[in-house]
């Protein structure tokens, strides 16, 4: 071991982002309002489904199985539509990062939007940046314990509020609710609500920046994503070096525009200063562009110092040429891939939904044993049909089969093919095929036969093909 005193870790320093106005700023608002609002609020939209289902409009029973949005209920089986989100999620996700950088992670991820909450209330406790960096090297006297209390309760209440959340979209969220305050909920809403409040507390409130440098793996598969038309936050070097403090009566003659004020710097929630050139931290949220617009306002120079721009224009902007437009970055063909790739999921995924039937169907045939000989010398196969009725109400399904041999079908425990299903469950039925003595399929090895399940309500007809074993030759 090394004994020259440099050690593996550097203690974390605390980052106070001072409050900043301008464009990407109120986006940044608007986004946080939006997406919180949703968050929030959506286990508590109801949805009339008829007597036989929940009336929740986002839920996600795991008793039963099944994910309901609004008017569309998901069936274990019809997993496939899940996958097909997510891999509409990573494809966005690809798209928007080749296209603009890390907006993911500068606008709409939980933890920067969280924590810009949480940056929020600090700052209405404590005051700006200023004022938290005087706090922060003060002693702990009463004034100090007092705002970190008031700040702490009201980041659990948060924190609180997150988990709450959480778990009203696995069940019903008023009968939760009740039960919840009542203390008859089921110990696991207990324990998710406090490992949610928990980790948003800390997440939110302490780790900050080093979730998204140290936990989070974006920020090293990025570069993957990106190019030299990715549009991303960077400082125009050749505009403003070399910088220098502008002092009032003083012609800054030689100097570029930078003047060296560290607003950038200090509105930065990563702490890293932009003008070092593209850093793995940088999130690109921009608010280094909103403070120095601000100040370039002040001193009288352009805009832009700081903005939104791609690495291939920075030889033309060097030259004094003009910019590529901003679309023919974005529009390019890695971008077109993915959008064609995302919208091609998308339309699947649609088309699926509409296609899919009301009524489902699989069917095992009873493999012990393979066919049974009856007194007659007739030959009988068993099959188990599990029939699932996605209908909101209780149906009568009819069961026949096609065949191109003279097959006789039967059902047990009822003298006709029709069978009643349950609204929204599933029924198993043991369907029983016979061949006549000497026929065809009793003589025959393997025999294709069609089993046909109609809906005697609605019409609806789908079918499922299976084999008829004889005693072959």
């Amino acid at each position: 071991m090394s004994d020259s005193g440099t050690g593996l870790y550097a203690a974390r320093e605390p980052i106070f982002p001072r409050r900043v106005k301008g464009v990407f700023r109120n986006l940044k608002w608007v986004i946080m309002i939006v997406t919180l609002g949703i968050y929030y609020v959506t286990p508590w939209l109801r949805w009339d489904r008829g007597p036989n289902l929940p009336d929740q409009a986002v839920l996600v029973d795991l008793a039963n199985r099944r994910f309901f949005f609004f008017m569309i209920e998901i069936w274990p089986d019809e997993f496939y539509f899940v996958a097909g989100l997510l891999i509409m999620a990573g494809l966005g996700l690809f798209l928007f990062t080749s296209a603009l950088g890390r907006v993911w992670c500068g606008y709409a991820c939980p933890q920067t939007v969280w924590t810009d909450l949480y940056i929020l209330v600090e700052r209405w406790i404590e005051g700006d940046r200023n004022a938290r960096v005087r706090l922060w090297k003060a002693r702990w006297d009463l004034r100090k314990w007092r705002l970190r209390l008031v700040k702490w309760f009201l980041w659990l209440l948060i924190g609180l509020a997150t988990g709450g959340a959480w778990v009203f979209y696995f069940t019903d969220a008023p009968t939760l609710l009740h039960d919840l305050v009542a203390g008859t909920a089921h110990p696991v809403a207990y324990v998710t609500i406090a490992v949610m409040t928990l980790t948003t507390f800390v997440f939110g409130g302490f780790a900050r920046e080093q979730i998204c440098i140290y936990a989070c793996p974006w920020p090293r598969i990025q570069s993957a994503m990106m190019d030299e038309d990715t549009l991303v936050v960077a400082y125009r070097e050749w505009r403003g070096e070399p910088r220098g403090k502008l002092r009032k009566g003083e012609l800054a003659e030689g100097q570029g525009d930078c003047i060296d004020c560290m607003a950038c710097v200090n509105v930065c929630p990563m702490g890293i200063d932009i003008r070092e050139g593209q850093q793995m931290e940088c999130i690109t949220c921009a608010l280094c562009i909103d403070a120095c617009d601000e100040v370039m306002d002040r001193i009288g120079k352009p805009r832009g110092l700081i903005d939104y721009m791609a690495l291939k224009d920075e030889a033309a902007e060097r030259a004094g040429e003009k910019p590529k437009n901003v679309w023919k970055h974005i529009l390019r063909p890695r971008t077109i891939l993915y959008t064609v790739l995302w919208s091609g999921v998308g339309i699947a995924l649609i088309v699926a939904l509409f296609i899919r039937s009301p009524i489902d169907v699989n069917v095992t045939p009873v493999r012990n044993p393979l066919y049974v000989t009856l007194s007659d010398g007739a030959i009988r196969n068993t099959y188990e049909l599990r029939l699932r009725n996605k209908f909101a109400d209780d149906r009568l399904f009819e069961i026949s089969q096609t065949s191109d041999a003279p097959l006789q079908i039967s059902l047990e425990g009822t003298d006709g093919t029709t069978v009643n299903v349950p609204a929204d469950a599933t029924r198993t039925q043991r369907v029983y095929i016979v061949a006549p003595k000497g026929s065809a399929a009793a003589v025959a090895k393997r025999t294709p036969v069609r089993l046909w399940i109609e809906d005697v309500k609605g019409g609806d007809r789908i079918h499922v093909d299976t084999i008829f074993n004889g005693k072959g030759q």
